[in-house]
């Protein structure tokens, strides 16, 4: 079933390119940066605003990762698409690299401040100086304990030790905090925060009079990643993700979301569904597996992902695999051992 089929997408087959933008509402407008991996692209947004002494400009919502890429199509934003105005602010949705990865060069520029949940700013702050962070000995000896024996894979990921500050060298020493709820005045219109969890520590999207800036927590296209991560071996996310999606199904059926990824959107409500109804399938599948047999996430790899994987791939659905699991062992329905082999492995109870 293609459920894309089911969203309606208002803007048709337009896309910005690198370094321009393109209104989806009066005083909104829609950025694409590239990425350097299989998601290829970032969408960020220009919110036209005025700051308390009535200075016009913008908000930035998201920021890019840091390479030379994505600085020039900034360069090229600020010099064609800001009508001379400048930047008041810059907003992270959260702290994963292409949301904040630019975003100490950003507010240096434009000597502004970068506003953020407080969790996401110390979580980006830890791992902007860590040596690890998807990647590195720790992620690769837990990634080997839920199965993923192969050397070479195992070997990569040892070599990632630095792989988030790569993409996000430094965040800004100080921030502005949002939270749930915060009423929000850019420009004209009030946003208001709307805490999302399981993808990211403490995710905010911002909804305005039928306009939703989702980030990552709502995707036309794919499904949100939703991991479990050495950093925090027993997490339980997925629960909490799908509590999170529905708040958001509470938002008017006529709203349209701007999702990091893929197109603007309507149908927000069949989405929030769809992707219920996704990760049911998912549940119930590593659930069948593991009556046949005890499986590690790794055993359910090509069960729970069809298409082939390469290494970044890999570690985030090892990640997914791992939640699902999680998911399924804390509701009672799976029981864990470890093996003589170190391996951790899931029965049906």
């Amino acid at each position: 079933m293609n459920r894309e089929s089911f969203l309606r997408y208002p803007l048709a087959e337009a896309l910005p390119t690198a370094g321009t933008a393109l209104e989806v509402a009066p005083g909104i407008r829609w950025l694409r940066m590239p990425l350097p991996f299989a998601l290829n692209h970032i969408n960020l947004w220009l919110l036209r605003d005025r700051d308390e002494e009535g200075r016009d400009g913008w908000t930035i919502v998201d920021c890019g990762i840091t390479d030379e890429h994505t600085r020039t199509a900034w360069t090229q934003v600020f010099a064609n698409e800001l009508q001379g105005l400048p930047v008041l602010r810059v907003i992270a949705t959260h702290m994963h690299p292409d949301h904040i990865g630019l975003a100490h060069w950003l507010t240096a520029h434009w000597n502004c401040r970068l506003w953020i949940s407080a969790t996401d700013w110390n979580a980006a702050r830890m791992a902007s100086l860590s040596t690890t962070g998807v990647g590195g000995d720790r992620a690769a000896a837990f990634f080997a304990s839920h199965g993923l024996v192969d050397a070479e894979s195992l070997d990569k990921i040892r070599a990632r030790g630095r792989y988030y500050p790569t993409m996000v060298p430094a965040v800004p020493a100080q921030f502005c905090r949002l939270y749930d709820g915060l009423q929000l005045k850019i420009g004209d219109r009030i946003w208001r925060c709307i805490v999302g969890y399981g993808h990211a520590p403490e995710h905010m999207s911002l909804y305005s009079e039928t306009l939703l800036i989702s980030g990552d927590m709502l995707l036309p296209r794919i499904s949100t990643n939703v991991s479990v991560f050495d950093s925090e071996p027993e997490a339980n996310p997925l629960p909490m993700y799908l509590t999170s999606i529905r708040r958001l199904a509470e938002l008017p059926a006529d709203t349209l979301v701007l999702p990091s990824h893929g197109k603007p959107f309507y149908g927000l409500h069949t989405r929030v569904d769809q992707l219920e109804a996704h990760h049911d399938e998912r549940l119930a599948a590593a659930l069948k597996a593991c009556r046949e047999r005890p499986c590690s996430a790794a055993d359910l790899l090509e069960l729970l992902f069809k298409r082939r994987l390469d290494l970044h791939q890999t570690t985030f659905a090892m990640g997914e695999s791992i939640a699902h699991l999680h998911m399924l062992w804390r509701a009672g329905q799976l029981r864990r051992t470890r093996d003589a082999d170190g391996v951790l492995r899931f029965a049906a109870v």
